[in-house]
């Protein structure tokens, strides 16, 4: 077992993907930055030259049709964007050519790829470059949306699609978490899917599915009520948000009664009202309380810094639900945790991308 951060979990994974994968090349803006997309392709372009790691202008559309041409002739490409706010100039590609030509073609033609793009907030990004939109992408039939919270989801997930997945996968990478480090395990040599939802920890309480940096606010929050009210919290990682594990979800709704869904996103029709979706359309009964949907507030991200605890929401939020959930009130009178407490958990995203 080693200690390594999630930004060198990613530069693991590229490196890995050049060396495993004969076909596979990186491509993107920032790429061979002096920066690297965040450190991640560092390196990368002079070990395996510019042939197969290389930066490119500013055009999604253009990378995506490029990325999907390359796919069809039996390259791999990972398309790079630094931001997943600009995806929806790739959406035409994405949406009406990537996630439906095996179909449209009988099975005929695969397009596996890699696209990783980049989530998060802080800084003061603003409306335009503090977005989560896994939404959008997880909606369509063809796409496989992952959201990595931890060095290992990176390493196995990476793997496995670059090597073993004949189709498309979008990766939605936190900012926030880069710098984080992670425990890992020495890897298996049995293929395992990742594409799916893991349970983090076990709980008799209250359940919460999460994604991304909502997991960690989630284990947070479960360590905070169980220290102060010896309240045992289900966690579990929705992951693969495009194919969650329903019957993980259900069966951990059914052995606690109460849900908690905290996404990174916007919670109408997205993350939040898809798991209430599947818990009302399996067994509405299970559930001796109202779901509770933790998510960005339902307006445009603020700029000013100051306003970016109101918009996103952090284990004090958790913690909150989880109380109004057991003690059956938002009334609940108990201790939160404190705003010193709060911002002494997150390690600060400092620019300039």
């Amino acid at each position: 077992m080693r200690f390594i951060t999630y930004r060198e979990a990613l530069h693991q994974s590229m490196r890995s993907a050049l060396e495993k994968n004969c076909n596979s090349f990186i491509f993107g803006l920032g790429v061979t930055d002096h920066t690297g997309i965040f450190g991640t392709t560092l390196g990368l372009e002079g070990e395996f030259g510019g042939d197969r790691v290389f930066n490119t202008p500013i055009c999604e559309e253009a990378m995506t049709g490029f990325a999907l041409g390359a796919s069809l002739r039996g390259l791999y490409p990972i398309h790079i964007h630094i931001r997943n706010d600009f995806l929806p100039l790739a959406m035409n590609q994405l949406i009406n050519c990537v996630a439906k030509y095996k179909y449209m073609y009988g099975g005929l033609f695969e397009v596996p790829m890699l696209v990783r793009a980049v989530i998060g907030r802080s800084w003061g990004q603003g409306g335009t470059h503090s977005q989560s939109l896994q939404a959008l992408f997880a909606h369509i039939p063809g796409l496989t949306v992952v959201m990595p919270s931890n060095a290992k989801s990176v390493i196995s997930t990476y793997d496995y699609v670059v090597n073993h997945y004949r189709s498309p996968v979008l990766s939605l990478e936190h900012r926030l978490l880069y710098e984080y480090s992670f425990t890992v395990e020495p890897k298996s040599e049995e293929i395992i899917n990742p594409l799916t939802s893991f349970l983090v920890k076990e709980g008799s309480d209250v359940t919460v599915t999460a994604t991304s940096l909502m997991v960690h606010e989630a284990k947070r929050a479960a360590d905070f009520v169980k220290k102060h009210e010896a309240i045992e919290v289900e966690i579990i990682d929705l992951h693969c948000v495009s194919h969650p594990d329903v019957e993980l979800i259900l069966r951990s709704v059914k052995n606690t009664g109460k849900l908690i869904v905290a996404d990174t996103g916007w919670a109408p029709f997205g993350v939040c009202a898809e798991v209430s979706r599947i818990v009302a359309s399996a067994d509405p009964s299970m559930l001796s309380r109202p779901v509770i949907n933790l998510s960005m507030a339902p307006t445009t991200c603020p700029t000013a810094k100051a306003l970016e605890k109101y918009f996103y929401p952090d284990f004090g939020d958790v913690v909150h639900a989880i109380y109004t959930l057991v003690f059956e009130t938002s009334d609940h009178g108990k201790e939160l945790p404190s705003e010193e407490h709060k911002a002494s958990q997150y390690k600060e995203f400092k620019g300039p991308f």
